[in-house]
């Protein structure tokens, strides 16, 4: 008689659901574990976000277009499915924050808009006097009060004021939730800078020491690397080489999961073609709010229903050189929410990603939406492309229409990690644990909106999975693998 096999089921096809069964597969393979998995997508492409044109000799990210060099679990997971090869730094140049209709220069030394250098602070002309006397309270004001969750917005302007807050902080930490800090949960999105209060209780003399401490660059070596990569095939192409590695037959695009119940101990998943699943296990790595209308059942999940997310556009525009008359020294800028721009941000993608832009043409990459924000995004691709040229030439002359536009919509995507965002998966976790054992979540709306740290749930959920299923051998005395 054939050895039963558990059947593992992984709801939501984009890097955090991919990454789950590639590491799923792989464990079975290397420990011939009696395991099935079925990954299970609405649509009918595989990457979620990752998604990559490629025209003209121009390669152009309709989403997230990089990540941070020094999350490695991504370059790890490149190297797995073959694409180290391709992995390629961004160039370093100057960056710049839009204020009072002035392109002004990064502070040196500002570490996500936190001061950690005194002369480039005194001499900016981002902040007025005033303002920069404001931010020097920092070093006498008090710590937080222990372990208490508040918005990115309480806590930055406590310590450094509100000038500092809105003409450098907001544009720079909003722009990664295209949120309002004032409503993100700091626990949530930036912990460190808590425990760098804590420890230090001067958030500037804490991020100087925190810098200093780290290893320093080899001197006589070649030109820094940029602190971001992407692969120079795009971001696509990597989930492809992943999706390539998992058996296609356990693969299932196109449908969408209705329902999810428990029956006994195993759940039974219905899909939208009137087919019912049953599992063993399931990975959710799938949007809060799907998640919620997956598991409608069980109230413990009805707090994901109003956390909030936001619509974002991202606008590429492709122009011929000698369009761009007064071409500017950096690889791009953020806008101060306070500034009369409907832009949020702008790359110049041709200078920080060489491999993206062919010769003597010019490629940016402008962002629009953001909490609070968001009607521009329903516009049509016409009208989005107008208030763009017009944001863009009051900083740069461009005297052309561009060759073509790109404009990639992305409807209620953002999620929001509101103040008590962490309390609220403790307390779904928690219920999980009892009430439906076996179940995981993984993705972007839970534990970091990042691709690496997509990554990082996709396989923290496989090894959830894993230990389960061990568990369970222990409390049946199955013996498996």
């Amino acid at each position: 008689m054939a050895e039963e096999k558990y059947k593992i089921i992984i709801i939501g096809g984009g890097i955090a659901g991919l990454t789950s069964a590639f590491y799923l597969q792989k464990a079975i393979q290397e420990h011939n574990l009696p395991i099935e998995i079925q990954l299970i997508e609405a649509s009918h492409r595989l990457g979620g976000k990752m998604q990559t044109v490629i025209r003209d000799g121009y390669t152009i990210e309709r989403g997230p277009d990089s990540f941070l060099a020094r999350k490695t679990s991504i370059t790890r997971l490149a190297r797995e499915v073959g694409m180290e090869d391709q992995l390629v730094h961004n160039s370093t140049g100057k960056s710049f924050v839009l204020v009072n209709e002035k392109l002004h220069s990064m502070p040196g030394g500002s570490i996500m808009g936190i001061p950690t250098e005194v002369g480039p602070f005194l001499t900016t002309g981002l902040f007025s006097i005033p303002g920069k006397l404001r931010a020097a309270a920092d070093f006498i004001l008090p710590r937080s009060e222990s372990g208490k969750d508040q918005s990115l917005g309480e806590f930055f302007r406590r310590r450094l004021g509100d000038e500092v807050v809105e003409n450098l902080i907001e544009p720079l930490l909003s722009g990664i939730y295209a949120g309002d800090i004032d409503q993100l949960s700091l626990m949530s999105t930036f912990p460190q800078f808590y425990e760098v209060e804590q420890k230090y209780r001067s958030l500037i003399i804490g991020m100087k020491k925190s810098a200093s401490s780290q290893p320093k660059k080899p001197e006589n070596k070649e030109k820094a690397k940029g602190a971001f990569l992407t692969f120079k095939t795009g971001l696509q192409s990597f989930a492809e080489a992943i999706e390539a590695k998992v058996d296609k037959r356990s693969i299932l695009k196109g449908h969408r999961v209705d329902k999810i119940t428990k029956v006994g101990n195993k759940y039974e998943v219905y899909l939208n073609n009137g087919e019912t699943l049953v599992a063993d296990s399931i990975i959710a790595a799938t949007p809060h709010k799907i998640t919620q209308s997956m598991f409608a059942e069980y109230s413990f999940f009805d707090p994901l229903k109003s956390v909030p997310s936001t619509s974002v556009a991202t606008v590429a525009l492709a122009f011929p050189k000698e369009a761009v008359k007064n071409d500017i020294d950096g690889t791009g800028f953020v806008v101060s929410r306070n500034s009369d721009y409907s832009i949020t941000a702008c790359t110049w993608t041709h200078k920080k990603w060489a491999h993206s832009t062919p010769e003597g043409k010019v490629l940016l990459r402008c962002y629009v939406g953001r909490s609070g924000d968001e009607t521009i995004v329903d516009l049509s691709d016409d009208r989005i492309i107008k208030i763009v040229l017009d944001d863009l030439k009051k900083t740069m002359d461009i005297t052309m229409n561009p060759d073509f536009a790109i404009i990639s919509r992305w409807i209620n995507s953002m999620p929001q990690y509101t103040v008590g965002h962490k309390q609220r998966l403790t307390d779904i976790d928690k219920q999980l644990k009892t009430e439906l054992p076996g179940i995981f979540l993984a993705g972007s709306s839970y534990g970091g909106v990042g691709l690496p740290d997509c990554i990082d749930q996709g396989e923290a959920a496989v090894k959830d999975v894993l230990d389960y299923l061990k568990r369970k051998d222990t409390s049946t005395g199955a013996v498996h693998g």
